[in-house]
């Protein structure tokens, strides 16, 4: 099959690898109908995170079930599924709390790297949820937003408890921060103001509830959100970006007694004592479980209640997934669409 492969920084290829296989009976293989370029791709691709050695990309998916193993039970051939980018067995304990990122067997689907025409996923029947049918081409971007950047955006909404009569900061205006930005409406906060110096991104974060841009950054961008909220900071805020500058600007924009929901993969992030200490602000976050959220988010996206896959501008082959990474590293693209060719 073909596959994307990085093999250093700022090369990414796509060639032939082998086809997966089941593994475990409780395996499933699926035939990748589209996957994308996540933000967190592009820590590999530029350096920062380094890897050994060519490494399989990929770890956002949606697809029609090809093969199952022995004990898969839930999951048939021929479904249309979307998954996680971690299998969960779903029945831990920690599943059961919902905390299906953090799950006992918890296997981080990007090892086996789901851009490419087909890929295995582990513990199917915990990690893959089928549609009700088969769906309308228009709605398979939307699906494919629910597998990471829709779930996590929700998740951070949740975990900063966005909700009526607040108002909601979000620090981050790529895809994981705009669709934040979609889920904090969907949850009613009153008031959704990002932090956002690209026009296009504005656009698209008013599209999707924002009622309020800040343009600047770190100090200066507090104080302007200060102004905003009588002095006070917001109520909730989404942390979508994973940088020591991008979390304290988060924890700042809080009010006390206010929630950080925080998403962004950290990088070298180091939180003051003393400062937070005397914050009074919550913090939570981490890999978004987004199993947890995925039937529900199916269903609004099934119903046309929502469309998160306004996220992707720029929708390419598979074969020319380099173009992708490097308009998005460029800051050309918000999120790359990668249709594979069968």
């Amino acid at each position: 099959m073909r596959g994307v492969v990085l093999h250093g920084p700022g090369d990414i290829r796509v060639e032939d690898r082998p086809d997966p296989e089941i593994v475990e009976p409780t395996d499933a293989i699926i035939r990748v109908t589209a996957a994308c370029v996540c933000g967190s791709d592009l820590w590999p691709y530029r350096g920062i995170d380094r890897g050994d050695g060519p490494s399989p990309m990929g770890h956002e998916y949606v697809g029609v079930v090809e093969r199952v193993g022995d004990q898969v039970g839930t999951i048939k051939v021929g479904d249309f599924v979307v998954g996680s980018f971690f299998a969960s067995d779903n029945t831990c304990e920690i599943c059961q709390a919902g905390y299906q990122s953090r799950c006992v067997h918890a296997q981080p689907i990007g090892v086996f790297g789901t851009q490419a025409q087909y890929a295995r996923i582990p513990l199917a029947d915990g990690t893959l949820v089928a549609t009700p049918g088969q769906p309308d081409a228009d709605l398979v971007p939307s699906l494919l937003a629910a597998s990471d950047v829709l779930g996590t955006g929700w998740f951070a909404a949740v975990a900063a408890e966005a909700g009526p009569g607040k108002t909601v900061a979000v620090v981050g205006d790529g895809a994981v921060g705009l669709l934040g930005v979609l889920a904090a409406r969907y949850l009613g906060a009153e008031r959704v103001i990002i932090f956002s110096r690209h026009a296009d991104r504005q656009k698209l974060a008013a599209d999707f509830g924002a009622t309020d841009v800040i343009t600047e950054r770190g100090d200066q961008g507090v104080a302007q959100l200060k102004e905003l909220t009588n002095g006070l900071g917001a109520h909730s805020v989404i942390e979508a970006v994973g940088t020591q500058e991008s979390m304290m600007q988060a924890i700042r924009s809080t009010r006390p007694g206010g929630h950080v929901g925080y998403v962004g993969v950290s990088h070298d992030v180091q939180l003051p004592g003393e400062e937070l200490f005397f914050s009074g602000v919550h913090l939570h976050g981490g890999p978004a479980p987004v199993r947890r959220f995925l039937p529900r988010l199916i269903e609004l996206i099934w119903d046309r209640r929502i469309d998160p896959g306004k996220a992707f501008d720029l929708d390419l082959p598979l074969e020319q997934a380099a173009e992708g990474y490097r308009a998005m590293d460029e800051r050309r693209a918000i999120k790359t669409l990668l249709r594979p060719q069968h």
